[in-house]
């Protein structure tokens, strides 16, 4: 059996946007592990069945399916999964850095998130199958506690981001990565959000001269371009081989 990451899609198959699909990508690079991927819809939710989740609208992703056919869901734990299975090249180098790495994830997911979605929710929402959307819709404006329209308020978002980016950018003054001279489970954890951005959103979301654009590149280029490479919803090259079509039903 193959290595096999689970992840989600845009309306585009060869379209990857999952932020936490994201981090086990960069991780499993980093790690030298083969892998292939299986290109899930929101509503595609019996190809999750053998995760163990349980049914409906709990099953989520990612997931990643060992060779040995094990299951390991939750972004997080499939990073914590990799270094301790495959020591070689660890993501955390240490105690100090998966505590760093745990604030990160903190971070970017109650921080960075919230202002990338008030400013990219319109763009990723036109991204979708439209299979997806009403799907969508209904189980964010739950979250939200308002319409998507009304939450889509890009200007709001830019200020939440300026604000969000200060302590990263004061750490990118002294280093090149978050982990130090060379990208670790850290940088990964945040840089899922930013190729979120970077795949679904129409313009770009950063400032060429800013230092976290300037991070944003070089884990773009790493992996010889690994990232760089990948299919976007407005501007999408060329299909990965491993698209695979699944029978439709509901992924949260």
């Amino acid at each position: 059996m193959t290595r096999t990451l689970f992840e989600l899609r845009g309306s585009d198959p060869r379209v990857r946007f999952s932020p936490y699909c994201w981090r086990v990508r960069m991780a499993l690079k980093h790690k030298g592990l083969a892998f292939e991927t299986r290109a899930l819809r929101f509503v595609d939710n019996d190809a999750l069945a053998f995760s163990g989740q349980g049914d409906g609208l709990a099953r989520r992703v990612p997931v990643l399916r060992e060779e040995s056919g094990r299951a390991i869901v939750d972004s997080y734990a499939i990073i914590q999964h990799l270094d301790r299975r495959y020591p070689q090249a660890p993501l955390f180098d240490g105690s100090g850095a998966e505590s760093s790495g745990r604030f990160i994830k903190a971070w970017s997911e109650t921080q960075l998130a919230p202002a990338l979605s008030r400013i990219m929710m319109a763009d990723l929402f036109d991204a979708l199958d439209p299979i997806d959307q009403p799907y969508f819709r209904a189980s964010r404006e739950a979250r939200f506690g308002m319409t998507l329209e009304r939450f889509c308020d890009p200007a709001r978002g830019r200020i939440m981001l300026e604000m969000t980016l200060a302590p990263l950018r004061l750490r990118l003054r002294e280093t090149a990565f978050l982990d130090g001279d060379q990208p670790g489970g850290s940088d990964y954890l945040a840089f899922g959000f930013f190729m979120w951005a970077r795949v679904m959103m129409r313009d770009e979301l950063l400032d060429p001269e800013d230092r976290v654009a300037e991070w944003q590149d070089r884990l773009l280029g790493a992996f010889d371009g690994y990232a760089a490479s990948a299919a976007r919803a407005y501007c999408a090259p060329r299909p990965p081989a491993d698209v695979v079509a699944l029978v439709p039903r509901s992924i949260s």
